[in-house]
This record gives structure tokens, C-alpha cells and sequence, in this order.
């Protein structure tokens, strides 16, 4: 499987959005995260979004699983990027 790298750009108009659902979204990652499908993620320090690496067969797949996130159920995100991503190190080797 492929890894994909999933930017989100958060904007301060969407914040109280995202306060009101930020314990379904954790609560949905931590969910994918044991089952595998998520390998990390967290937000940026400057509050401008987030990074969360997926695992997924193609980029399809990969955007359609995080549709399934609660911030973008709730249109909390500004902006989605989703990009294969290719480690050269690091613990995520099959």
C-alpha cells in the first residue's frame, strides 16, 4: 500500500467549528490509527492545519477515506491537499 500525505489549512474562521467537533475527529483518528489506516498525525504548531499520514491502495482511496474525517463532515477544514508520499527513512517500511 501507499502512503499519502494529508495537509489540512486551517483558517480562524472555521475555529469555533473545530472546537465544537475536535473530540470526534481525534476519536476517529485514534480509531483509524489502530486499525492501521492512519500512521500519524498532528497539528502544526502555528495553528494553520494539520498533517496526518494514510495509508491507502491509490490516491482515490486515500481522498475518499478522509471525506470520512468528522472536520471535513462538518466543513472544518479550509482546505484539503492529499499527495502521495514517498519515505526514503523511517518507520513506516513494509
Amino acid at each position: 500500500m501507499a502512503i499519502f500525505a494529508v495537509h489540512y489549512t486551517y483558517g480562524p474562521a472555521k475555529a469555533a467549528v473545530r472546537d465544537q467537533h475536535r473530540a470526534l475527529h481525534r476519536e476517529w483518528l485514534a480509531e483509524e490509527f489502530k486499525a492501521g489506516n492512519v500512521l500519524m498525525t498532528g497539528p502544526y504548531p502555528d495553528g494553520s492545519g494539520a498533517l496526518i499520514l494514510v495509508r491507502g491502495t491509490d490516491l482515490d482511496e486515500a481522498e475518499v477515506f478522509i471525506a470520512n474525517d468528522p472536520f471535513n463532515a462538518h466543513q472544518a477544514i479550509d482546505g484539503v491537499r492529499v499527495v502521495e508520499w514517498t519515505q526514503v527513512y523511517g518507520p513506516f517500511t513494509d
